[in-house]
């Protein structure tokens, strides 16, 4: 995660824009995870969520089947005290998406484990809390039960993103007053996906 912000193409920009521009519902999926490997089949809950939007299914959640959650770190900008790596579930789109940063994603199944982002001149202002989730095409994830270093997630998660940053979306604490599950906007352009899984109930931005 040490590159600089890149520039992407106009028309990835405009793709962006436009996904965030229209509304966003939530709705239950009542089958497992397509193409979901054998080895995640006892890790990833058989339910999951669905974010449509206007022009059809945005993308799909199945959540771990356990998270453990410690006490919070004493750093104010760290919202969970979860495992550097890990499993929080997995998430499919079934069309090209984009992670936190705006970077394009090709349509698949994606892992997302826990990550920070690191106290370093290029993250400065990136965002008020550090916590994020870091996606990896499951193919290159073959281990539910690994926990990856830092510096292995990433490189991960950028293979799988095609680019030198990694893919990520960014965690965050519940919005007031959201339910888990539930999607809501936040500002103008930003959708939250608000989801309960144990002890742990936490926020990722899906869109904008």
């Amino acid at each position: 995660m040490k590159s600089r912000l890149t520039l992407l193409p106009l028309v990835f920009a405009l793709a962006s824009f436009c996904a965030s521009a229209q509304d966003y519902k939530l709705e239950p999926v009542a089958t497992p995870a397509p193409g979901l490997p054998a080895a995640y089949a006892s890790a990833i809950q058989a339910q999951g969520f669905r974010v449509n939007g206007a022009s059809g299914v945005w993308c799909e959640v199945w959540l771990a089947k356990s998270v453990p959650v410690g006490p919070k770190p004493d750093d104010a900008a760290i919202s969970f005290g979860l495992t550097q790596g890990e499993l929080l579930g997995v998430i499919r789109f079934p069309g090209k998406a984009a992670d936190r940063r705006g970077q394009v994603l090709p349509a698949g199944l994606y892992t997302f484990r826990y990550s920070l982002f690191p106290v370093d001149g290029a993250h400065s202002g990136v965002a008020p809390q550090r916590d994020f989730a870091l996606l990896t095409s499951i193919g290159s994830d073959p281990d539910p039960a690994a926990k990856p270093a830092f510096e292995d997630l990433v490189k991960m998660s950028a293979k799988s993103a095609g680019t030198p940053h990694p893919a990520v979306l960014s965690m965050e604490t519940a919005p007031a007053g959201a339910a888990a599950p539930s999607v809501v906007k936040e500002g103008e352009h930003v959708w939250a996906l608000t989801l309960k899984v144990g002890d742990l109930t936490f926020s990722v931005i899906v869109v904008g």
